[in-house]
C-alpha cells in the first residue's frame, strides 16, 4: 500500500514499539531477526517498495550486527571527522554517495532508534562521537524526531 511519510514518525512515538526501517538486504535480515526474538514488546518493520543499493563495502556480518544494534558506521571518514550523515530506510544508499564525496563525512544507518539508545554509552558515542556537532538527517517524512 501507499502509505503517508507521516506514518514512520507516527509509530516511532508510540511507547515500546520499535521501529525498525532496513537499508539494505542484511538491516532487513537484522531486523527480522530482531523482530522475532524480542520479548518485551512489537516492533514495526517499514519497508521500501523501491530497488535499493547494497551496502557492499562493508560484509554482511558489519551490517547485520550493525543493524541489531539499532545504528552502525555504513561509511567510515577518510579525513579527520567534519559531518557526521545519519540516514534510514532507502536514503542510506543516497547518504553513502553523497559521503563518497566528502572526505571528513561519516555516514551513519539508523535502522532503528530506540534500539540505537539503549546501547551503552560507549558504543552510541564511538558511532555519533559528541565532538562532532554538524550532523544531517536523511529520512522522507516529519523532521521532528531527528
Amino acid at each position: 500500500t501507499h502509505q503517508p511519510v507521516e506514518t514512520v514518525s507516527g509509530l516511532r512515538v508510540i511507547p515500546n514499539l520499535d521501529v525498525y526501517r532496513p537499508g539494505d538486504a542484511e538491516e532487513t535480515v537484522a531486523s527480522m531477526i530482531h523482530s522475532v526474538t524480542r520479548k518485551d514488546g512489537p516492533t514495526a518493520l517499514i519497508f521500501s517498495r523501491q530497488n535499493i543499493d547494497q551496502n557492499t563495502a562493508l560484509d554482511y556480518k558489519t551490517r547485520r550486527e550493525g543493524a541489531l544494534k539499532g545504528g552502525y558506521i555504513a561509511k567510515e571518514e577518510t579525513d579527520e571527522l567534519d559531518i557526521i550523515i545519519i540516514a534510514t530506510g532507502s536514503e542510506v544508499q543516497h547518504a553513502i554517495k553523497v559521503g563518497a564525496d566528502m572526505p571528513g563525512a561519516r555516514v551513519v544507518s539508523m535502522p532503528c532508534t530506540s534500539v540505537f539508545e539503549k546501547q551503552s554509552a560507549e558504543y552510541k558515542e564511538s558511532v555519533l562521537p559528541s565532538s562532532c556537532t554538524k550532523r544531517i538527517a536523511m529520512e522522507a517524512g516529519v523532521s521532528d524526531i531527528w
